[in-house]
């Protein structure tokens, strides 16, 4: 069983999706199984994180643009691919220091994740996108 969801950003940040995914192991009707969600992008990725505490959120995406600043900053004057601008090639990055797709349990005809966890779509790039993320359950 699969499903598509699309999900719009407005520049970087994280996007929780946990109730989308929810509802679609829900109507699926199957009690045991594995979920993938799976991004079909190459600047953006997914990240299971904690979604009680917005604080969370702000400093993981205070972490990432520290860590891979934009291509015009001095420390990243080695990148070479910067056709899109000065946001692509860290986006890049940052999706490949992360993940495209994660896999989750779901059990009792619900998602396995913990208490404080939630879905997100992790968008590395500033201007808004319409990201595709493939949901898959067996």
């Amino acid at each position: 069983m699969q499903k598509l969801l699309t999900i719009a950003t407005n520049g970087p940040g994280l996007y929780e999706f946990t109730d989308q995914a929810s509802r679609f192991v829900a109507e699926t009707g199957m009690e045991t199984g594995l979920l993938t969600a799976f991004v079909r992008h190459t600047s953006c990725s997914l990240v299971i994180q904690e979604n009680a505490d917005p604080d969370v959120k702000r400093d993981l995406e205070a972490f990432f643009r520290r860590l891979v600043p934009p291509a015009d900053d001095p420390s990243m004057d080695y990148l070479v691919h910067r056709l899109e601008g000065p946001d692509d090639m860290p986006a890049h990055i940052k999706s490949a220091l992360t993940m495209v797709s994660i896999l989750i349990p779901v059990i009792g005809g619900r998602l396995g994740l913990g208490t404080w966890q939630g879905i997100y779509l992790f968008e590395h790039r500033n201007r808004p996108h319409r990201r595709e993320i493939l949901l898959h359950l067996a």
